[in-house]
């Protein structure tokens, strides 16, 4: 099948560890182009440092994490709790679709317990649509060209598995990353500025641990030992080929 260009892009550093690490180790494992690419790169993440500060630390931290499966690290640059869906964030949202060319996109899912990550989810969806329209423009110093066509989007799990109100949210299917689960653990791991981060604000002691348990759970309701789920966007003109379940083949179950 070739050399398939991935974005997976989500709010913060360690949000697509978090939901997807395993898979997109699997994806890079296969032979496949990958970038990692956060709207922000946590600036509120301390009640230590200052926004700067801790914005340096975790930005190395996420770039450290996408080359433990040599994945690039890009930032959009915009602040926690501040990524809304208006129209010069999309914009940027088109110009690194255009920088980066995927024809695979994962990124959060459209309901979730935070708004930053809900934003981010309208963003994506709709840069992809505008990424290969010529006359929108982005206003980049050095713009990209246009994507040649709309590339698969997927969503991937919520936090948790579910929405603000603990509903859960079914995937339409599951990836098992048994064979991946150490290195999306190793690769969270890098974010260790945001253990004492989620101890203080989430009431969170483990951050590793508690992304084990849900990997386990999602895995364990498709009959896996370890699993992430996804959902693929199918509204028009979004493609609607299967593309994520063929490059992972065997290891994609029913939701």
């Amino acid at each position: 099948m070739g050399t398939t260009r991935i974005l997976a892009i989500h709010a913060h550093p360690d949000d697509v560890e978090i939901l997807a690490g395993g898979t997109v180790a699997l994806l890079a494992g296969l032979g496949h182009a990958i970038t990692i690419a956060t709207f922000t790169a946590g600036d509120c993440g301390s009640r230590e440092l200052g926004p700067e500060e801790i914005a340096a630390v975790r930005g190395k931290e996420a770039a450290r994490s996408a080359a433990r499966i040599g994945a690039a690290y890009v930032c959009l640059g915009m602040r926690d709790l501040a990524i809304f869906n208006d129209d010069p964030s999309r914009r940027r949202v088109v110009e690194v679709l255009r920088q980066t060319r995927p024809q695979l996109v994962l990124t959060s899912s459209p309901v979730d317990y935070l708004c930053d990550h809900e934003a981010a989810s309208a963003l994506v969806r709709d840069a992809c649509f505008a990424a290969p329209a010529p006359n929108y423009h982005t206003g980049a110093a050095d713009p990209a060209p246009p994507l040649d066509a709309v590339p698969h989007l997927y969503w991937m799990d919520p936090v948790g598995g579910g929405d603000r109100e603990g509903h859960p949210v079914a995937p339409d299917f599951v990836v098992n990353v048994a064979e991946t689960f150490a290195r999306k653990r190793e690769m969270l791991s890098e974010h260790a500025s945001q253990r004492v981060w989620l101890r203080q604000h989430h009431g969170t002691d483990d951050y590793l641990d508690t992304m084990e348990r849900w990997t386990r759970e999602r895995g364990r309701q498709a009959g896996f030992p370890y699993g992430e789920g996804f959902r693929q966007y199918r509204g028009h003109p979004y493609p609607q080929t299967p593309l994520l379940q063929e490059l992972l083949g065997g290891v994609v179950g029913g939701g």
